[in-house]
């Protein structure tokens, strides 16, 4: 029995990993390091109530449930040794669809990089996530209102700082 249920576990986490992964990237504004830490954390306490998990309708969703506590309570509790930088170093500019999609990305993570750890969140759970109000509700410990005002908020706030620049990145040349 504990034999299957460590199987059960193993091809939940394989076929899941990559997914917490793309999530916790967005989390972390593309901090690929602490995004690693973040999902290794959160698939070490699904093992941990695994038995009781693996009952519940939807593991997947209780574990991006879980990511999401992990990197708040990671950011409440950051060490004083970290240091965020305000610009993001030189990219190169490319002229490639490649470079193009690149340049995009890290336009978009340094912008989700810029709010707080609490909108990013929101963000990453109602839009990368497609969960519902409720669903992100209860995911953040929060009210269904908060998250609507949170979410308007943080949307505004990612075209205050992208302004014209992400017109610019998705036109065609």
């Amino acid at each position: 029995m504990h034999e299957e249920r460590t199987e059960d576990y193993l091809e939940f986490a394989a076929t899941r990993a990559a997914h917490l992964f793309r999530s916790a990237c967005l989390l972390t504004g593309g901090d690929t390091h602490l995004a690693e830490d973040l999902v290794q954390e959160t698939l070490g306490k699904m093992y941990l109530t695994w038995r009781r998990i693996s009952r519940i309708g939807n593991p997947a969703g209780y574990a991006q449930t879980v990511l999401v506590r992990t990197f708040l309570t990671h950011q409440r509790r950051r060490s004083s040794g970290e240091s965020p930088v305000g610009e993001l170093p030189d990219i190169p500019s490319g002229t490639s669809s490649d470079g193009d999609t690149t340049l995009l990305r890290l336009t978009l993570l340094d912008a989700l990089a810029r709010l707080s750890p609490k909108d990013r969140a929101v963000l990453v759970l109602r839009y990368w996530e497609d969960r519902s109000i409720e669903e992100t509700a209860d995911a953040l410990r929060l009210t269904p209102g908060t998250v609507r005002t949170r979410s308007f908020r943080a949307l505004s706030r990612l075209r205050e700082l992208l302004g014209d620049s992400l017109v610019d990145l998705v036109s065609p040349r």
